[in-house]
């Protein structure tokens, strides 16, 4: 990328970007514009894909509104976009989740991981070390 350009995109960049992978849900607050007023717009749903990189970054995001799935693309660094708040931490195997489009009810649900939101207190979830089983004796 040319230099010039590099240094145009790092004004418009954001500040302070959330941690939030795929599998995440998150809360995206959006301003939206009507006539002369300006207002913040709650929109909740779960990550399922992220893109590009820089200035150019993109993230989409899937909700289910009256039984129908939709999903709603945000740029990172927009300035439409007022916040990003992280609700539940996700765990999933995959970079993409678009197959969650072809599932309805309790399919859509992605497993969460516990004690994630509270880094720092030291209260995450860990494995706990198993206790020693013996092994069988081997038959002769």
């Amino acid at each position: 990328m040319h230099p010039i350009i590099r240094q145009l995109e790092t004004e418009f960049l954001r500040k302070v970007l959330p941690r939030f992978d795929i599998g995440d849900t998150i809360e995206v607050h959006v301003k939206i514009t009507e006539g002369d007023k300006e207002r913040i717009q709650l929109y909740t749903g779960i990550v399922i894909s992220r893109k590009g990189s820089g200035s150019r970054a993109t993230f989409t995001v899937r909700r289910i509104v009256q039984g129908e799935g939709v999903e709603r693309v945000f740029p990172l660094h927009s300035p439409k976009v007022a916040d990003i708040v992280v609700k539940k931490k996700g765990i999933v195997r995959r970079a993409k989740l678009y197959y969650l489009r072809g599932r309805v009810g309790k399919g859509t649900k992605v497993r969460e991981k516990i004690g994630a939101l509270l880094e720092g207190s030291g209260a995450t979830s860990s494995p706990k070390p198993e206790a020693a089983v013996p092994a069988a004796p081997a038959k002769a």
